[in-house]
């Protein structure tokens, strides 16, 4: 665990960063730092490593003040992600994983041997070892980066905004490989970033810093959402938290109707049958294809570019209410579809069902709250 009682940081010229914070980050977590420009974030975690030194108070590691230790030892001891990776651009990408092992002395036939393990463990092909940073995408750098921080196997590691330098859809595999890699390791990770969807999405817990390096509130991101400290806190988490907090209802139990599927070389008779306004026309494999019309298909002169697209899908058990609201939402018919991994349709839910889940879910909510209450 590391603790943080009382930390300040002050600058020579009056400037104070970070400001009496106390903060338990708890053992095989992630802990997000999130908060506006200026409040602090990687001050905090700077000083966690001795990157920057606190100017008052006490940081534990273990129980160990930091202080105590050599700052080399300690470093040592975390590994260390950042913005653009931070790669060695003369060295190969298994000489970059493996600088830690060789600074503690590992031999370079066993450094590389961690090196390529590393490099499977988080995503990357092995041919790409014997390249250079510089002919590899941003999000393989990243991952580069992650896998150096790991090197060492250190029981700590510190994120500085590590995705933010990628596109949206690079940085969403980034952090589904994070967890993948969490889930797996189990190390005490802390983790700065600015966007609160990625503190959400993380975060085991999330500290929302405000502006002159104070805390605002330290908990889960479910129950930020759902009870902010205060103004400051629910003005950051924004105007629409609600469907936010929707990302941790699970979506196991919503309704799905098969009623309105139906394939491609269905008989008219089964077409017809169907009481829906539309009705989503599935392959042979039984993959969603489109929505159409009822009638357009009994009169037989529907064709695959006359169908409505079907919009995102999501699996049922996996996504959450949130996910599926959103498949409805961008549906052109309102209803949602719902795939099992293979993308095979298992149903459909309407606006109405997900609206009846959602109710019971916050229902759900409200009874553990009860229950838990002193």
């Amino acid at each position: 665990m590391i603790r943080m009682e009382s930390v300040t940081k002050r600058y020579p010229d009056g400037t104070v960063a970070v400001d009496r914070l106390s903060l338990e980050i708890p053992d095989r977590s992630i802990t997000v730092l999130v908060g506006p420009s200026g409040c602090g974030k990687t001050t905090t975690l700077r000083m966690i490593n001795r990157m920057v030194e606190p100017s008052e108070g006490t940081i534990l590691l273990d129980g160990a003040d930091i202080q105590q230790q050599p700052v080399t030892t300690l470093r040592r001891s975390m590994g260390y992600v950042i913005q653009n990776a931070g790669l060695f651009q003369h060295r190969t990408i298994l000489d970059n994983i493996a600088t830690v092992p060789r600074m503690l002395g590992w031999g370079k036939h066993k450094s590389r041997a961690r090196a390529a393990e590393l490099m499977e463990r988080v995503g990357l092909d092995a041919s790409l070892g014997k390249r250079y940073p510089y002919q590899l995408s941003g999000g393989q750098q990243q991952r580069v980066g992650v896998a150096r921080a790991l090197a060492a196997d250190p029981p700590v590691l510190l994120m500085d905004e590590p995705f933010s330098a990628v596109d949206p859809v690079v940085r969403k595999g980034l952090q589904d490989e994070l967890l993948r890699i969490q889930e797996e390791l189990g190390k005490t990770i802390v983790f700065v970033t600015h966007d609160i969807d990625e503190a959400m999405k993380l975060g085991t817990r999330v500290a929302v810093m405000r502006t002159g390096g104070r805390l605002a509130q330290f908990a889960p991101p479910a129950e930020l959402l759902s009870d902010p400290a205060d103004a400051f806190v629910e003005d950051f988490l924004g105007a629409d938290r609600g469907i936010r907090r929707l990302s941790f209802f699970p979506s196991a139990g919503l309704e799905l109707t098969t009623g309105p599927v139906v394939p491609a070389d269905a008989g008219a008779e089964r077409i017809a049958a169907s009481d829906a306004p539309y009705v989503l026309v599935t392959d042979a494999a039984g993959r969603p294809l489109g929505w159409s019309d009822p009638r357009d298909l009994t009169a037989g002169d529907i064709t695959p570019e006359g169908l409505l697209p079907y919009g995102r899908p999501f699996v049922p058990g996996t996504d959450s209410l949130r996910a599926a609201l959103d498949c409805a939402v961008l549906s052109p018919t309102g209803w949602a579809v719902a795939v099992d991994t293979d993308g095979r349709v298992v149903g459909v839910a309407s606006q109405a069902a997900i609206g009846e889940a959602i109710r019971d879910a916050h229902a759900a909510g409200r009874a553990d709250d009860a229950r838990v209450a002193p």
